[in-house]
């Protein structure tokens, strides 16, 4: 899944990467506030290479199970692609005609995240460089983890365990978006099989080692939400013993 476009990183500041974040508890909650599941976006708007980048570098930074990153990101801007996904994704064409920029989220199957796949043992030799000892010790854990502690003993719950994952890089990523008011719309709305054989058969996707997960689109709304936000009251959704 090779692409010409290349995500540049965004350089740190100036200032050490420990100080704590200067971001005030409102401007947060007032990013969620104004954070909706954008139907139309503005086709006029587009985000600046920038300002996608900076969306991307949120999902590239985002926590995952032992840090082993079971995800990938498609950006989907030919027009030709866009629009072969409409008929597989029910919940998309408005957002595939509107969107500055359109990312399908790829989960990593079986063969990639089972515990002694070659992924797995690239990630811990090269990525995060852990010596010998430490490589074996993490390899037992991590065995331990799908076989005994999760029992993730099939295919399929080896990928819906690290399609879990991959939502948490999703939830980043719009949070990210919404704190520089850019809309966003996560995407579900589509045929699993059928989209997965589009993938095969046009974006070049291995799809015996990924499956899509969601789609998400990010752009500029092109009128406000017809009703306000809705939630239960937070009194009714946590409890405290």
């Amino acid at each position: 899944m090779n692409d010409s476009r290349t995500v540049v990183e965004l350089k740190p500041s100036k200032l050490s990467t420990m100080n704590i974040p200067n971001i005030s508890q409102e401007d947060i909650l007032n990013a969620f506030r104004f954070r909706h599941a954008c139907k139309e976006f503005d086709a006029s708007k587009k985000l600046t290479d920038e300002q996608i980048n900076f969306i991307l570098q949120t999902a590239n930074l985002s926590p995952s199970s032992f840090g082993f990153e079971p995800w990938h990101f498609v950006v989907v801007q030919d027009p030709e692609l866009r629009e072969a996904l409409k008929p597989v994704a029910w919940g998309a064409p408005l957002k595939l005609d509107t969107a500055s920029h359109f990312i399908l989220g790829l989960t990593m199957k079986a063969p990639l995240t089972k515990w002694d796949s070659d992924y797995i043992m690239r990630m811990m030799k090269e990525i995060k460089q852990f010596p010998s000892d430490v490589v074996e010790m993490y390899s037992k854990f991590y065995r331990a983890f799908q076989e005994t502690d999760f029992n993730l003993d099939s295919d399929k719950k080896l990928f819906d365990w690290a399609a879990k994952q991959c939502y948490i890089a999703l939830a980043n990523m719009m949070t990210a978006a919404a704190l520089t008011g850019v809309d966003s719309c996560p995407i579900e709305g589509f045929h699993e099989e059928k989209v997965n054989q589009l993938l095969s058969e046009k974006f070049g996707v291995d799809t015996d080692k990924y499956g899509l997960s969601y789609m998400v689109a990010f752009g500029y709304r092109k009128q406000e939400p017809a009703h306000p936000k809705t939630r239960r009251d937070i009194k009714e959704m946590v409890t405290w013993k």
